[in-house]
């Protein structure tokens, strides 16, 4: 099974794809990496298989850069000390991969309503990002509640089409991999100095967002979501053994 998995996964990043996601009650992987339907369990044996080969890559990765950290005296990530001791475990197993995984991933069967959704959740997100930066302050508040209203009549109005757009399947490798690339880049945000020197270390978050990618495409946005709170729980559990 894990072969199979694994050949799967690396056929797929050579050349991602739209596909219906079978689900996590779905046949899982046959012939040539042809997904069924139907069956039981099957499904849940290629989430298993695939989380397993992401916490492995998780750990070699890691292993890697600590050697780079050490060797270039670069600060370690302080991502976990931004929360409250009281939330840590249900905002860093929870909350975080339920908001990352929809904001990152949510969109890429390309239905027009997530496509809305992805598009107004990102501009809110920039509106805020100049909120708590204090610039145009009242304007960009405005802006961010509009952003809401928009975004969720957007839905509504979109809920019913399911056609995906000629611009985003003919482009889907390239969203693919920009989904991938920007959750890793976001990650820079978790070191208290930025340096070129620590673009490396984001690799484990690259790695962990094309395994998602594949998870969300193969299996359903659920099978990722799960497979992000099991390496947010190992990670947390690591940095509690060590002291954070």
């Amino acid at each position: 099974m894990v072969k199979t998995v694994l050949d799967d996964f690396l056929g797929y990043l050579a050349a991602p794809r739209l596909i219906v996601p079978q689900g996590l009650r779905g046949e899982g992987l046959r012939g040539g990496g042809l997904l069924g339907r139907g069956g039981a369990g099957n499904g849940w044996s290629c989430w298993a298989a695939m989380t397993g080969l992401y916490l492995a890559g998780l750990l070699l990765l890691g292993a890697g850069l600590a050697v780079w950290q050490h060797a270039l005296h670069l600060p370690g990530p302080d991502a976990f000390r931004a929360f409250p001791d009281k939330a840590l475990v249900p905002l860093v197993i929870l909350a975080a991969p339920l908001g990352e995984e929809a904001f990152f991933r949510g969109w890429l069967t390309g239905r027009p309503r997530a496509l809305w959704l992805f598009g107004t959740a990102l501009a809110a997100s920039l509106l805020l990002g100049l909120v708590m930066r204090h610039i145009h302050e009242q304007i960009a508040s405005l802006a961010f509640l509009g952003a809401l209203v928009v975004g969720g009549a957007g839905w509504f109005v979109l809920r019913r089409r399911i056609a995906v757009p000629a611009w985003f399947a003919g482009g889907f490798p390239v969203w693919f991999y920009l989904s991938a690339v920007g959750f890793g880049l976001v990650h820079l945000s978790n070191y208290p100095t930025l340096s070129w020197a620590l673009v490396p270390m984001i690799l484990p978050q690259l790695w962990a967002g094309l395994v998602f990618g594949y998870l969300r495409m193969r299996l359903g946005l659920p099978a990722s979501m799960l497979a992000h709170m099991t390496g947010n729980a190992a990670a947390l559990a690591a940095a509690l053994l060590g002291g954070l």
